[in-house]
């Protein structure tokens, strides 16, 4: 199979309830890192290893995802319009992302994350395909991802990462003396960082799933029948949960430092 053809499904229709300075205005996903929605910087990682058809899973404030993306060009480049004839707009420069395919679909508002993957089966029918959260940002190598996924055989990947602690830690003696401490150093265990692969055949854990979150039940599922295979991912990867976290990500944009910047 083609790497390239491959479909991202990307998850973008939850509530984000741990960032509400942003998310009471928009969905997580459009909340701005160095101006542009989070959502793009995602997409534009895919993009650099030619991943470029997308299905975004919209649901809370979806109609913004709609908007962004129906007037992508108005958003990214300068334009002039003549007002009262509305065919009549001339774009001055090309953005980068032309030959996106984005398919931009209502999953429903308290739809839970394997819902959403249920609901755009008709988008990827018969194909594999990736998933991850529309929040989380690496400098993934995607061409690496699908070979070792291809290599297993089994149904579904998932990538791992040791995360850094959100804690220093504290060593203590046996005299309750304190020997050193560290600062946030990198846990030993492994945590699920999104940027799935899923076989066609996944879809029959995800039936009637609207109540059920991706990473519990079906994946579970897999799981136990062997067929869930993990992807370690040595490198940068960061979520967006916390309005701290998005101050993070702005500031490694601002200052140059931004790993998941992969493409030129």
């Amino acid at each position: 199979m083609d790497h390239t053809t491959m479909k991202a499904v990307l998850l973008a229709g939850g509530l984000g309830t741990r960032m509400r300075e942003e998310t009471e205005f928009r969905p997580k996903p459009m909340v701005e890192i160095g101006g542009k929605p989070v959502l793009w910087h995602l997409m534009k990682v895919f993009a650099a290893h030619d991943v470029t058809e997308f299905v975004i899973c919209a649901g809370y404030k979806g109609e913004q995802i709609k908007e962004y993306f129906l007037n992508y060009a108005a958003h990214n480049t300068d334009f002039t319009i003549t007002l009262g004839r509305s065919g009549d707009v001339k774009f001055h420069d090309d953005h980068l992302e032309r030959e996106w395919v984005v398919t931009v679909v209502d999953t429903g508002q308290g739809t839970l994350t394997a819902g959403r993957v249920e609901r755009i089966e008709p988008y990827v029918k018969g194909e594999r395909f990736m998933v991850t959260y529309g929040d989380g940002l690496a400098d993934i190598d995607l061409g690496a991802l699908q070979s070792f996924h291809e290599g297993h055989g089994h149904k579904a990947t998932i990538t791992t990462v040791r995360p850094l602690s959100r804690f220093g830690l504290v060593d203590v003696d046996g005299n309750g003396l304190v020997t050193r401490f560290r600062e946030k150093p990198q846990m030993e265990d492994w945590v699920s960082a999104g940027f799935f692969v899923f076989e066609p055949d996944v879809f029959d854990y995800l039936r009637d799933s609207d109540e059920k979150m991706l990473e519990h039940e079906p994946l579970a599922a897999l799981a136990a029948e062997g067929e869930l295979a993990a992807y370690r991912h040595d490198g940068f990867w960061q979520p967006m949960d916390t309005y701290r976290e998005s101050q993070l990500l702005n500031e490694m944009w601002e200052g140059g430092e931004a790993p998941w910047k992969v493409w030129a």
